[in-house]
């Protein structure tokens, strides 16, 4: 999972091949598109859509780059934020819930809690620092869901903490934004849309099954968004910022599919 061999690329930079695939998804009906992108679309189908010539590793690493752009796209448009990812019972709690990360876990970050400080920055209202006591003050909620990672296994979990949509709300932030990014206490990084940012099941958690979240799951928070592939979800967050930028990711700087949808 470290491939390193994909170039960064500014999504905002739509070259002729996008807008002809998106023109031609537009006058499909919508039952024939669905089907559409249900069975995706071969390398070499997309290729005699966009023109690109695949003869060497280069093209197709470009290629593989516009099929992950032309993928956030068609996730971004179809993504509601009014459906709901299931939820479960607690019968169906993964115990234990493993732990996932790209070091092992005697490498957990330990962020000690005494003078911890969130850093809130980019288009807000409001940039003050929050301490884990501001964020427990606030009204919590919880949600028993599935946590789907992008290796092919899956666990259920029960996180509490702080709806992110009412977060942004009290640090008033520019929902007309494009981007919420994460920086993480491990070095981890990464971005979200904001219509997932307000979506209702977007988490700031602050416990996981009822007591103060562990370090390996992510103390002191960690973004639960069950409508996301697990490595969309940080934990060890230290700062938020709200960005029209493209931020990136850790892993989607390596060529992983940014809008990472579950």
């Amino acid at each position: 999972m470290s491939d390193r061999s994909f170039k960064r690329v500014d999504p905002s930079i739509i070259k002729d091949g996008d807008l002809v695939v998106r023109d031609a998804l537009r006058l499909l009906d919508a039952p024939t598109r669905r089907r559409f992108l249900q069975r995706g679309v071969t390398l070499g189908g997309l290729s005699l859509l966009t023109g690109c010539v695949l003869d060497d590793s280069e093209s197709v690493n470009d290629l593989l780059t516009k099929i992950s752009f032309f993928n956030d796209k068609v996730q971004a448009a179809i993504f509601s934020g009014g459906d709901l990812a299931p939820t479960y019972p607690e019968s169906m709690i993964t115990r234990p819930f493993p732990f996932n990360a790209y070091y092992g876990i005697d490498e957990v970050r330990h962020v000690p809690p005494e003078g911890f400080e969130l850093e809130i920055t980019g288009l807000v209202r409001e940039k003050k620092s929050w301490t884990l006591a501001d964020l427990h003050a606030m009204p919590q909620t919880d949600q028993i869901t599935r946590h789907i990672c992008v290796e092919g296994w899956s666990a259920i979990g029960r996180w509490g903490g702080v709806r992110f949509s009412d977060f942004l709300d009290r640090v008033g932030a520019d929902k007309t934004a494009r981007y919420v990014g994460f920086k993480c206490a491990d070095d981890y990084y990464t971005s979200i849309d904001m219509p997932t940012a307000l979506h209702p099941q977007t988490l700031l958690a602050l416990t996981y099954d009822g007591r103060t979240l562990p370090a390996e799951y992510g103390f002191p928070m960690k973004l639960r968004m069950p409508t996301k592939l697990g490595y969309k979800n940080p934990k060890n967050i230290l700062a938020i910022f709200v960005t029209n930028e493209y931020p990136g990711g850790y892993w989607e700087d390596q060529g992983y599919n940014w809008f990472g949808g579950s």
